[in-house]
């Protein structure tokens, strides 16, 4: 069995995904009256990648209203980006998930190439 994995480990190909943390946000109060703001970082460690999509979502992976200042992000190999995630009062009881996923170019013709999201628990 041992045997088994490692030949399939050697086998596997290169996969690599950006970024996105902290893992756990806290929503805090913002600026704003009955907004509160996760302070989130994202890295772009995909050479082939350049935007990023962000999204929120609740226990059921539902869509949860949310405001940013882009909710498609640009970002080159290797660069980090810090982005604010505001959430109002109402929908914070929902917001579970705050994710970011890849966007793939329709010019990127790599027929290999994986779109990866990751999510951060909202505690």
């Amino acid at each position: 069995m041992k045997v088994f994995v490692l030949v399939l480990g050697l086998l596997s190909g290169y996969v690599s995904a950006h970024q996105f943390t902290p893992t756990y946000p806290e929503l805090s109060p913002s600026h704003m009256t009955g907004v509160y703001k996760a302070e989130m970082v994202l890295f772009n460690t995909r050479k082939e990648i350049e935007y990023y999509a962000l999204n929120v979502f609740d226990k059921d992976w539902a869509p949860v209203r949310f405001a940013t200042e882009n909710r498609l992000v640009k970002i080159d190999y290797e660069e980090r980006k810090y982005v604010n995630i505001y959430i109002s009062k109402k929908d914070v009881r929902d917001a579970s998930y705050i994710c970011s996923k890849s966007k793939i170019l329709s010019s990127v013709k790599d027929t290999s190439i994986v779109a990866s999201r990751i999510c951060s628990k909202i505690k």
